[in-house]
């Protein structure tokens, strides 16, 4: 179907439906709903909602995470969209940001995302799983006769990308709107499928990307700042590679002064170290054909498909809608 074009957001109470609704008739390809338990409505609930009311598009978690739910859990959640929406779920799964945050716990461990991982394909996949010497296995997913839902793991440094690739059936890559950096992380996921026996190309590769489109630059950076914030500090975290980055500064200020009170919002205090310059390098805006020239450069290197995060958890509801309208118009069809 060439390239999918998905949009992430917050699922909101009792407006799933309405949302997948909204968004499978503007064109999109998928919908991702953001995981997390203290500012949004419950995922899974949202995307079986969701699945009732739509068609065509892929329905996904963007992400979970290995530390708020056990792996059998997660399994059977994603199997039960799975069979809601005939085929069209998809687990995107990382190490936890917001959500384990609300919780006092940071990131777990690239090992222990690894064991995580790989539990909730043996549920999926209908395998018994070892749970640290106990047997265990589930019942009613192989039954459905529905195939095993994709994982898609989330990635923005090195060991995270190799194992992206390794044990991925899709990476999608919070890197932001730099060609340079995609291309590496896709070359490194490619490498690291290639040395665990598997064919590079069987790797589904995207990104998530901050992109705003509006007349005005200025209310277009101020749309985005929050939403390009909470990508950006992922770079800062311990473990990134910003050392070898032109904007570690700023992504080494973001790693450190993060604050969870304002995630995803531009009025927190720690958006204020993204400046306009940053922004235009990191997220996407402008107007709505500078917006589709600038994700065509990220395409042309290789990605499947683009996860769009179009704007800031704080940004006012008719400017929002505006750049979603934008969007569907004029930005997803240049981009087909």
């Amino acid at each position: 179907m060439g390239v999918e074009l998905a949009l992430l957001t917050f699922p909101l109470p009792g407006l799933a439906s309405a949302m997948a609704r909204m968004i499978e008739a503007a064109g999109w390809d998928a919908l991702y709903f953001a995981d997390t338990q203290n500012l949004a409505a419950d995922v899974y609930v949202s995307l079986g909602a969701a699945a009732e009311v739509t068609e065509r598009i892929r329905l996904a978690t963007g992400v979970t995470n290995p530390a708020s739910r056990h792996p059998a859990v997660t399994a059977s959640a994603i199997a039960a969209v799975q069979v809601a929406s005939g085929g069209r779920a998809v687990l995107g799964v990382g190490r936890g940001d917001s959500s384990v945050g609300h919780l006092g716990r940071g990131p777990v461990s690239v090992a222990e995302f690894r064991r995580y991982v790989t539990r909730v394909r043996g549920y999926l996949h209908g395998e018994p799983v070892d749970l640290d010497g106990y047997t265990s296995t589930n019942e009613w997913i192989a039954a459905t006769g529905q195939p095993p839902v994709p994982i898609d793991i989330a990635a923005t440094g090195p060991k995270m990308t190799a194992l992206a690739g390794e044990l991925g059936d899709r990476a999608t890559f919070a890197v932001g709107a730099d060609p340079g950096r995609l291309a590496a992380s896709i070359a490194l996921a490619r490498r690291a499928r290639a040395a665990a026996g598997l064919d590079p190309a069987s790797l589904s590769v995207g990104a998530y990307v901050n992109a705003v489109a509006h007349p005005d630059p200025a209310m277009a950076r101020t749309i985005v700042r929050g939403s390009a914030a909470a990508f950006a500090h992922f770079s800062g975290m311990p473990g990134a590679p910003t050392t070898t980055l032109a904007d570690r500064t700023t992504f080494e200020r973001l790693g450190a002064d993060y604050r969870l009170a304002g995630h995803a919002t531009a009025g927190a205090a720690h958006a204020a170290a993204l400046d306009d310059a940053f922004i235009d390098r990191f997220a996407v805006v402008g107007t709505a054909a500078a917006c589709a020239a600038r994700l065509r450069t990220l395409l042309d290197v290789g990605l499947d498909r683009l996860v769009i995060v179009p704007g800031s958890r704080d940004a006012p509801p008719a400017e929002m809608l505006g750049v979603l309208e934008r969007l569907a118009r004029e930005v997803i069809p240049a981009l087909r």
